[in-house]
């Protein structure tokens, strides 16, 4: 039989037709659309949103769709998110393209290089019988020790270095597990939780995201009061953790791994462990690559001298070294996961595109204004939910930038202190839970193959309602207790 007429047989994936028509159908109904009403802030500012925010608007619900449905490889929709800026007119093709290259997306690049070196030496190996010789045998002892051990890293080490560190190791756990490579509630449970808590964890400390401090220096000028590193780092331990282990629990509960416990898995890490034999010349060299670079990135929030230098420039220096000193040759660079780093491209793009076009503006003020007579808990979980769902989408830099000024205009109304809203917005800015381009390690946890787009969106839902839960807790009842205002006498 020919190949045409065995194409021909094919069936036509219809679900895949329609998401992929829903998405051109709500690209052309919004960018079409007549013109939107000026969005308008408590103190009569007008917001226009111009024939580019409004395109700006349409690419992001196209990309939503296509992303969450994967009506295409995730890496092919954060082209067309470029390709479409470009032939309506919304960004210039330089603009919308160049963000692929961004520092940021540099950044991902050089933590998966480092994830793959730390595979091809077989550190990840050594790293994870280790780690199975302490915690035993127990799937869910196992995931705690998985989590703790994302968690903590993220504390001193940027949440998508943790991420492509972390991920070699749980592969080589995950094999451990006797399915081979096929999905299983475990790998799901193991991979998603991963992301989920490299997030978590990264709120705790300003070395965790360059949010945190973008953040902190952004409030200083706004409100002209200064936020400490301890006293991030007090308020934010509690609920980074909380989520930690509450995480656990969720995936414990909705992805239940198949068995309770893998026999003899401790006395067989032990013994793989062994026949790895002493560290080789290769796996040293990587370790002292890796670590030298996290302690100079690690060294800038302490050392003045180090804080001109760019975290991308020092990551990068990783990735050079690598092939000068033989870990890795030219046959390596076709492992990278450019579908992953195209993902990455694309969200840069998108994110920028709202924020260059203003539509990202109107965005927040619509929905801020919503709440400027709404009782004052109302109002912070208002501005908490609204940077949650964004930082899906956009970076959450600029999630907090484009909702932090509105809010901060309306809460002396409302008898709301600034504190609280910086720090609830900081909170959700570090968990997007619903789509792979909210976070590095979303997109670094995808590369497992242990789920889909849709079923990352699927489980996120659930997990964000549980994150605005705890948010809701700490506004009320623990940061109050720790000596947060969070109110103040109108």
């Amino acid at each position: 039989m020919s190949t045409e007429a065995i194409a021909s047989r094919t069936p036509v994936n219809w679900s895949k037709m329609g998401f992929l028509s829903l998405g051109l159908i709500l690209f052309a109904v919004v960018y079409w659309s007549p013109p939107w009403p000026d969005a308008v802030d408590p103190m009569g500012k007008h917001f226009e949103l111009s024939r580019e925010a409004k395109g700006a608007l349409a690419v992001f619900l196209l990309a939503g769709t296509w992303w969450v449905f994967e009506v295409v490889p995730i890496g092919i929709t954060s082209l067309a998110i470029g390709v479409m800026q470009a032939l309506f007119l919304i960004r210039p093709s330089k603009t919308a393209f160049t963000d692929f290259m961004l520092p940021s997306v540099l950044f991902i690049f050089a933590s998966v290089m480092i994830g793959l070196v730390f595979t091809k030496t077989g550190l990840t190996k050594r790293l994870a019988y280790k780690m199975l010789m302490i915690v035993g045998e127990k799937t869910s002892m196992i995931m705690l020790g998985a989590f703790v051990v994302t968690a903590a890293l993220t504390h001193i080490m940027a949440h998508t270095a943790v991420a492509a560190t972390i991920y070699p190791l749980l592969i080589s756990i995950y094999g451990l597990y006797g399915q081979g490579s096929q999905r299983t509630r475990f790998g799901k449970s193991l991979f998603m939780g991963m992301a989920y808590v490299a997030g978590a964890g990264s709120i705790v400390t300003l070395l965790g995201a360059a949010r945190g401090a973008v953040a902190l220096g952004f409030y200083k000028d706004i409100a002209g009061a200064e936020i400490s590193f301890f006293q991030l780092t007090y308020y934010m331990a509690p609920i980074g953790w909380l989520m930690t282990f509450a995480l656990w629990g969720f995936f414990m509960v909705f992805c239940k791994p198949e068995k309770k416990s893998i026999p003899g898995l401790r006395a067989k890490a032990r013994q793989l462990n062994a026949d790895l034999g002493p560290l080789t010349p290769k796996e040293i060299k990587a370790a002292v690559i890796v670590f030298g670079c996290i302690v100079v990135m690690s060294l800038q929030s302490f050392v003045p001298a180090l804080k001109p230098l760019d975290k991308t420039g020092i990551i990068l220096i990783s990735s050079i070294l690598f092939f000068i000193t033989g870990i890795l040759s030219i046959e390596d660079l076709e492992d990278i996961p450019w579908n992953i780093i195209l993902l990455f491209g694309g969200a840069m793009s998108i994110g920028n595109c709202l924020w260059e076009t203003g539509a990202a503006n109107w965005l927040a003020v619509n929905w801020l204004v919503l709440f400027q007579k709404a009782n004052w808990f109302v109002f912070v979980l208002g501005i908490t939910f609204f940077v949650m769902i964004m930082t899906n989408f956009i970076m959450n830099v600029a999630a907090i930038a484009i909702s932090l000024p509105v809010a901060l205009v309306i809460a002396p109304y409302l008898g709301v202190a600034g504190e609280v809203i910086l720090f609830a917005s900081l909170v959700a800015a570090g968990m997007p839970f619903l789509l792979l381009v909210g976070a590095a390690p979303n997109a670094i946890a995808y590369d497992s193959k242990q789920f889909t787009p849709g079923e990352f969106f699927l489980f996120g839902i659930p997990a964000s309602a549980m994150l605005m839960v705890v948010v809701a807790f700490a506004v009320y009842v623990l940061w109050p207790l720790m000596g947060m205002p969070v109110t103040i006498v109108k």
